[in-house]
């Protein structure tokens, strides 16, 4: 603690703004400890690498990072060199000179921040004395058998000295220290029990606990207060783990969380009150062309639809102009993720559009990492008879070509009926006849290793999506993330996702939401829910957030029928709009991502007294668009329209309704204060 000073606490997720009674940023030192610095495993590296030049451009060489060592990722992200800091010098020549491997550099990402990494494997010889510091610090055992505490208590000890060392020669500095997570916290546990003195903050983006429920199908978030957390946690053998991020939670100054849904939780979960909610942003890119990302949308569209044409040969009697590509991606966390319900609407979906007789068709793709033993056959096969298809069709092209060029020189009119021979003919219909298949085309790109308990494609089976010519509603499980090395759908993530027209993630358990934040800012629509902490704040900070494309489904004050068939009526919607209401809801959805970046985020902080001042005196909300919504309305045709179809909205300009927008998005804005104590609602069920 800094001791006869005040620490007062504005940040977003990392991105602090301190105020130590007025103290400037050359008096402070700011690390940030987590087990995803150089290492990339989930959300938290996302969180930390987005922001980091942010970051860096505010606090500059007062800024450092504190992870773990990796060869691998050493040679490949990070650049050594000498500490630029006299204090942080010692501490590593000190910590190399006692038996320890510290490594310090600048990380390869933009910003080049600083980053110090401890060699985990190298001071293991010492976890047994660091089991019994633990113990005598706060009465947490670790088992031998947990590797993965073991490795976090020794990352934690390893940071705990290097503060040690750092605070020992720091010359007047004060320190303060971001812990992300419960694998970190064993760091800032040590330090409050050997009392340095530095100011602490511990961010939580989910409770360990949580995470264990919801993946039990347990009804959450409506029984919070009813669980008996040493119990539960006992019951799925993490309660050392469960009991080292609450003492985290508790020995930090300020403790944080990620989104509104997630304070909730971890007021119960972990029995304290967040100080402050601070939502992710992500690093904006702007294009120098307004309309640069609908560009990208259709070049990439022509990829997927490429590999529609080689997944779906023989099968392809839809027309691909008017067919909508969906997706969701993530851990495969069946329920917590929502594929459980995403399947189900997809299901009525498809009997709304068969009973309206629509002519679209919906490809939805499924991009969750599953244990595989390679490529399905019969998908590799449809790659290689389209491009094969390809070749043909381009040897004839050009044949044609010269035939119709040479005639016309003679001044003829060919007669086209005769500039094909019978070799042409004959090429073409030993094409045609290669495209004859027995099977309907696959549901899974990939040979899942356990297939008949898959919980994808025993729901498929169940449903009975099996891509028939009848199904309006097509389903792809791609379980492996994507690649441009990949021979069978060569794109990187960023690349598929503004191919595509919907974002869909209907999660149940979800604190932050990077897929549908990442899909806005590249002008993708997306589905969220009322329990994603990215749900929650487009409903605080949006009016309508649906027209802005974020269509939010109610997983919390709905039964799951009812959750479903609101989820379905969102997809059904999207069906029914025009490709001119798809590009202006594009433009809308891009417009939004400002929102999330972490420049705009990092000026809001600066003013956070006067915004909160204004906002509880006249509250602020992302107005609604002037214009019309771009969705169908009650009053439009009841079944979907014809994508080629117009609908000319005369009340609409988009250089009007941007430039209203960017006015907007300038006014300030509350940066989620946690909600005070709520009564009970009435009606709530579990989905």
């Amino acid at each position: 603690m800094l001791r006869g000073r005040s620490l007062s606490v504005t940040s977003l997720s990392g991105l602090p703004l301190w105020d130590v009674q007025g103290l400037p940023i050359e008096d402070l030192l700011f690390f940030e400890v987590a087990w995803e610095v150089t290492n990339k495993v989930g959300g938290i590296y996302t969180v930390i690498q987005t922001k980091a030049k942010t970051t860096a451009d505010e606090w500059g060489e007062n800024y450092y990072l504190i992870g773990p060592y990796f060869e691998h990722n050493m040679k490949t992200q990070v650049e050594e060199c000498e500490p630029p800091n006299p204090a942080i010098k010692k501490a590593v020549d000190a910590m190399n000179l006692h038996g320890c491997q510290v490594h310090f550099g600048r990380w390869l990402i933009e910003g080049s921040p600083y980053v110090v990494l401890f060699d985990i494997g190298y001071s293991a010889w010492n976890l047994d004395r660091w089991k019994g510091d633990l113990w005598e610090a706060c009465h947490i055992g670790i088992p031998y058998h947990d590797r993965e505490a073991n490795d976090m208590l020794i990352f934690g000890s390893l940071t705990a000295w290097f503060l040690k060392e750092v605070t020992d020669h720091v010359d007047g500095k004060h320190v303060i220290v971001q812990f992300h997570e419960w694998q970190a916290g064993t760091g800032l546990i040590l330090s409050r029990a050997r009392r340095l003195p530095i100011a602490t903050i511990f961010t939580t983006h989910a409770t360990l606990l949580g995470r264990y429920l919801c993946a039990a199908n347990t009804d959450f978030y409506n029984h919070l207060d009813k669980f008996d957390i040493d119990k539960e946690a006992g019951e799925r053998q993490i309660y050392h783990r469960y009991c080292m991020e609450r003492a985290s939670v508790h020995c930090a100054h300020v403790f944080t969380t990620v989104s509104e849904i997630t304070a909730i939780e971890a007021e119960h979960m972990l029995k304290r009150k967040p100080d402050v909610i601070t939502p992710n942003g992500l690093n904006i890119k702007k294009f120098s062309a307004v309309h640069e990302f609908q560009n990208l949308h259709v070049l990439y569209k022509s990829r997927i639809q490429d590999f529609v044409r080689g997944h779906f040969y023989g099968h392809l009697d839809f027309d691909l102009e008017k067919t909508l590509f969906l997706f969701i991606a993530g851990r495969y966390e069946f329920s917590n993720k929502g594929a459980d319900i995403f399947l189900e609407a997809l299901s009525r979906l498809n009997f709304l559009l068969r009973v309206h007789k629509s002519d679209v068709t919906v490809v939805v793709f499924f991009i969750m990492p599953a244990k595989t033993n390679n490529f399905n056959v019969e998908t590799l096969k449809g790659q290689a008879v389209r491009k094969q298809l390809w070749d043909t069709a381009n040897s004839v092209k050009e044949k044609f070509g010269k035939k119709l060029y040479d005639a016309l020189l003679r001044g003829e009119i060919p007669d086209l009926n005769k500039i094909l021979d019978r070799d042409d003919v004959t090429i073409m219909k030993r094409a045609i006849f290669s495209t004859q298949r027995q099977s309907l085309p696959p549901v899974t790109t990939h040979n899942m290793i356990d297939d008949s308990t898959d919980p994808i494609l025993s729901t498929i089976r169940r449903i009975g999506l099996f891509n028939s010519r009848t199904d309006r509603v097509k389903v792809i499980l791609h379980p492996e993330f994507l690649s441009s090395t990949s021979p069978l759908l060569p794109m990187d993530y960023e690349e598929f996702v503004r191919g595509c027209h919907l974002g869909v993630f209907p999660s149940y358990y979800e604190p932050w939401g990077y897929t549908p934040a990442e899909c806005t800012v590249m002008g993708i629509p997306s589905v969220t829910t009322n329990l994603s902490g990215f749900g929650c704040f487009m409903q605080e900070h949006v009016t309508d957030p649906a027209a802005y494309g974020i269509y939010i489904v109610d997983r919390r004050f709905c039964s799951p029928d009812e959750s479903c068939n609101q989820l379905t009526q969102f997809l059904y919607g999207f069906c029914k709009q025009s490709r001119r209401q798809r590009i202006i809801q594009r433009n809308r959805t891009e417009r939004l991502s400002d929102l999330l970046d972490w420049k705009y985020l990092g000026r809001a902080v600066k003013a956070f007294p006067q915004v909160q001042k204004w906002y509880r005196t006249k509250g602020f909300k992302f107005p609604r668009p002037s214009s019309v919504p771009p969705s169908p309305t009650s009053s439009q045709h009841s079944s979907p329209q014809n994508s080629d179809i117009e609908d000319e909205d005369e009340r609409y300009d988009e250089d009007e309704e941007a430039e209203k927008d960017r006015i907007n998005i300038k006014s300030p804005f509350s940066l989620g204060q946690v909600p005070h104590e709520k009564k009970k609602q009435h009606g709530e069920h579990k989905n």
